[in-house]
């Protein structure tokens, strides 16, 4: 392609060829060759094309062991890429993080079109990033240490303030403070977070209050005060348990629940349900409540197919998404569940051989994000 006549023509004709692509087109077209994926990158198209609409995606986070493997390999690429999928369309895309001037980046989460990602410093030390990837555009936040990468789960909310969240801590972050630096809070949490969310101005996390031979799991949330005075924003380090007499037994039919933010004000809980209370029970099917968070009722809202689940019966599963849009992921299934809109459904092509533990998040790719 960089030999044909077409890579002979003028940038400003290049780009009013292409300025009538809609962005999921443009995508496509950033991988056809060098000479596209320059001319679609460069910074008078992408402000030809601002206006685009956003995507609804779904991204996929890198299996663990080959986090861990980059981590310590010295022959790592600088550079590394997203895969996301296009439910709408059925298609896999890729962005490439080659602008990155970091190691082993490792994306966690995504808010309003930026991605957070960690990745390993020229020095060796661990940074949290976040960055457009469809402008190529980065920005690294306050550095933090190694540990809080490999035990703290990421959070972003609706305004781009960051949380980092563990069992015994919880850090925040903005932007918009006066003073550029991690806020440390203690968490004081009965056990690890398991899936915690961000929904409006709360964090919810799920907590093991069992034994060690009997899990037994409960909500609990803790609010985010966001105060006038930017310099003083503060993580209550109360957290409250959320229990309803009218609940009764909604956590203990579950096995091994995850929590994933719903649309609007509601959260969605996804777990096996259970075929009996006994230790070691099976799993009937893999259920999704809802919890709508003005009235404090759960419903629930699907359940996966018979036919499905037999992929997923006596295997380890991972869950992620959000709104109406859950995915799921099974060790050696080959491909991966996905539960849109009330509808189930496959989704084959995953990158790879198909048979890994995929962890990721949803993700709306929009060129008027800055980070």
């Amino acid at each position: 392609m960089e030999d044909s006549p077409f890579s002979r023509l003028p940038e400003d004709t290049l780009h009013q060829i292409f300025s009538s692509l809609s962005l999921r087109e443009i995508m496509i077209c950033r991988s056809v060759c060098k000479v596209f994926n320059i001319t679609l990158t460069s910074s008078s198209f992408m402000h030809l094309v601002s206006t685009r609409s956003h995507l609804n995606l779904l991204a996929l986070r890198p299996p663990l062991h080959h986090h861990h493997h980059n981590h310590h390999s010295r022959h790592v690429p600088l550079h590394s890429c997203i895969h996301v999928y296009d439910p709408d369309q059925n298609q896999w895309l890729r962005f490439s993080l080659d602008f990155l001037p970091f190691r082993s980046p490792y994306p966690v989460a995504s808010s309003l079109g930026l991605v957070y990602l960690w990745a390993d410093s020229p020095d060796s030390n661990k940074l949290l990033i976040v960055c457009n990837p469809l402008t190529r555009q980065y920005r690294v936040l306050p550095q933090l240490g190694s540990a809080w990468s490999r035990h703290g789960s990421v959070l972003v909310d609706s305004r781009n303030r960051v949380m980092v969240l563990t069992e015994l801590a919880a850090l925040y972050f903005s932007f918009a403070q006066k003073t550029q630096q991690w806020l440390k809070f203690s968490s004081n949490l009965p056990s690890k977070p398991r899936s915690p969310i961000v929904i409006s101005n709360s964090v919810f996390a799920l907590c093991d209050v069992g034994s060690p031979w009997r899990s037994k799991w409960k909500l609990f949330s803790c609010a985010v005060k966001n105060l006038l005075n930017l310099n003083v924003n503060v993580m209550n380090n109360n957290w409250e348990c959320l229990e309803r007499h009218e609940w009764g037994d909604i956590f203990d039919i579950m096995k091994r629940p995850r929590l994933i933010p719903g649309n609007g004000n509601n959260i969605l809980m996804i777990g096996g349900l259970k075929s009996s209370y006994s230790f070691n029970q099976s799993c009937l099917t893999i259920l999704i409540l809802r919890l709508d968070l003005e009235t404090m009722e759960w419903e629930e809202a699907s359940r996966m197919p018979e036919a499905m689940h037999r992929w997923f019966q006596d295997s380890k599963f991972k869950v992620f998404g959000g709104g109406n849009r859950v995915c799921f992921s099974g060790k050696k299934v080959g491909r991966l569940a996905l539960w849109d809109c009330s509808k189930w459904r496959w989704i084959d092509g995953v990158p790879g051989n198909g048979d890994e533990l995929f962890r990721g998040f949803t993700y709306e790719a929009r060129l008027t994000a800055v980070p």
